[in-house]
């Protein structure tokens, strides 16, 4: 019953994937009337992944694809790859935020290896905040109103805050739920009147190029454990694609696999994403445009 109840729900998250994608939200801007076949791929709303989404997307519409990105939550961008719903996902960050999900569906996908290296995630604040350390939290609770805050509820990273609140026993505070967006509002607000807040945070991310900011020490390493935790590896941002997608289409996968670019590369889409009315595809030809070097990297045959 349960796995019947999964493929059932699998189904659904994959209807309206696909409906939203119909109506428009996630137009096919295709390169050619006559694709050579149709990629889906999946992505999670974090401005880092909006960044990487939509430059893969272009990439592979010069190649005369027609790629469709589908925004959903964390658990849902790994099932849909998992299940073959989509093509592939260039959004895993690994080792330890989505450590869970790579778990669950280990057997169901390939890892393709890393495409960007030297991420970090954590909880963050202004560098005018006193403090350095999540366990000087509790003593200053009032300062921060009581509050972290969090992202979308099915983030890897949420999970590690909550593991954190427990660990460093942050009882009185909470964890607000909301967005990429909703999170930096709130940090902007915050900074312009100079008070004190903590943000779940990740590097890569444009709010660090804008603002002077801080993580905050992790003595328990939960956010980012020891290298000798981890066996040695990086942490990273990690492409995961399908079962038989080299097999269904060699030269998609070959550029997925050899997609890789620096942690300035994807900052630089993000801040111009981060822009009044920016539009992230658009920007992702313009840096797709301005490095030619690196795209012909991922496109070439050899």
């Amino acid at each position: 019953m349960k796995n019947s109840l999964t493929r059932i729900l699998h189904g659904i998250v994959a209807s309206l994937a696909f409906i939203v994608g119909s109506l428009g939200m996630n137009a096919i801007n295709a390169s050619t009337d006559d694709p050579k076949g149709e990629i889906v791929l999946t992505y999670v709303e974090w401005s880092s992944e909006v960044a990487s989404a939509n430059v893969i997307k272009v990439v592979l519409e010069e190649l005369h694809y027609q790629v469709d990105i589908v925004p959903v939550t964390a658990v849902f961008m790994w099932q849909a790859v998992a299940s073959g719903d989509a093509d592939g996902l260039v959004a895993a960050w690994l080792h330890t935020t989505h450590a869970h999900y790579m778990r669950a569906v280990k057997s169901k996908v390939e890892y393709l290896g890393p495409n960007l290296k030297g991420t970090k995630v954590g909880l963050v604040v202004p560098s005018y905040v006193s403090i350095n350390s999540i366990k000087e939290l509790n003593i200053n609770i009032d300062k921060f109103k009581g509050e972290i805050i969090g992202i979308d509820p099915g983030a890897g990273l949420m999970s590690k805050t909550e593991q954190a609140m427990k660990d460093y026993q942050l009882e009185d505070f909470k964890l607000v739920k909301g967005s990429g967006v909703t999170m930096t509002t709130k940090l902007e607000n915050a900074i312009k009147n100079n008070q004190w807040i903590v943000v779940t945070g990740w590097t890569p991310h444009w709010k660090f190029s804008r603002w002077n900011l801080k993580y905050l020490k992790d003595d328990k390493g939960i956010f980012n454990p020891p290298k000798s935790n981890l066996n040695k590896k990086e942490e990273h941002i990690g492409t995961i694609v399908r079962l038989g997608l080299k097999k269904d289409m060699p030269e998609v996968y070959g550029v997925l696999d050899k997609f890789y670019w620096e942690p300035a590369d994807m900052e630089k889409v993000m801040v111009w994403n981060s822009a009044e009315n920016a539009d992230p595809y658009e920007n992702a030809k313009r840096w797709v445009n301005e490095n030619r070097d690196k795209v012909q990297k991922w496109i070439s045959p050899n």
